[in-house]
């Protein structure tokens, strides 16, 4: 029976960058992108806010323009009563008769007067609310075209990338599978502390990636024997010796080519 071949610290470590590139590759995809589609969703809300508006503006006015045809079917109304209640005090017995026809006469012009006074106050609330609409669809219009330039230039990088992303997300799936659980979630751990994501860097000119803190000569030679994982004191970041990165990077390259 065949045994499990035992996983060597060089493969870790290999595995680990290799995992780093891929993730870094990623970051400047979405870098890329940048606050693109937070943008997109933002105007596409407002456009939205918009539109509630406009519909609630036009709905006002509807019902304006309703109470408006109600006021003036009650003036004709009034006028008929009126003319009914003057062709009726021709009739009259009595004085007691005519001067409550009169006063009916004069209930319904009183009636005509405040219908009227209600449709010039209807009338200046259409105008006002027509005003504010006219606005409101020129600041919409403003805002559609607005969104549809954004929304075309992240369909564009969305176009270009998304694709290789989602090969990349993939990959990198893959390649944690190759690490072991409790190196992947010190990895995972140690990228989301730090600002650019780098949770493993190679030795560069005596210090590590990205810092200026010198790593001693002994520390350097153990890193490059690559016999165990060693992190920097400081940033506590996974370090590798430079040759490693290199062999490394040039072998990502050629997987990043290929998902383009």
């Amino acid at each position: 029976m065949a045994t499990k071949t035992e996983t060597t610290v060089e493969e870790k470590l290999r595995a680990l960058y290799d995992l780093q590139l891929i993730d870094s590759r990623v970051d400047e995809i979405r870098n890329v992108r940048g606050e693109l589609p937070l943008e997109v969703e933002d105007l596409e809300d407002e456009v939205a806010g918009m539109n509630t508006r406009l519909d609630k503006l036009k709905a006002d006015l509807e019902v304006i323009e309703e109470s408006i045809k109600e006021k003036k079917n009650g003036i004709e109304e009034s006028k008929s009563l009126i003319k009914k209640y003057t062709a009726q005090q021709d009739n009259v017995r009595n004085n007691r008769e005519y001067n409550s026809l009169s006063k009916e006469v004069e209930f319904q012009e009183l009636e005509i007067q405040l219908a009227e006074k209600h449709i010039k106050e209807f009338k200046a609330q259409i105008e006002q609310k027509s005003i504010v609409i006219e606005e409101t669809v020129a600041r919409l219009e403003a805002r559609k075209e607005h969104l549809k330039h954004k929304q075309s230039e992240l369909n564009e990088i969305l176009a270009e990338t998304e694709k290789e992303e989602k090969a990349l997300i993939k990959e990198s799936e893959k390649f944690e599978k190759k690490i072991e659980e409790r190196l992947v979630n010190a990895y995972k751990r140690i990228r989301s502390n730090v600002k650019n994501g780098l949770a493993v860097v190679p030795v560069e000119r005596g210090a590590s990636g990205g810092s200026f803190f010198t790593i001693p000569p002994q520390v350097q030679m153990e890193i490059a024997s690559r016999k165990k994982i060693i992190t920097d004191e400081h940033s506590g970041r996974i370090l590798v010796d430079p040759e490693l990165a290199t062999e490394e990077q040039e072998k990502m390259e050629a997987m990043f080519a290929k998902m383009k």
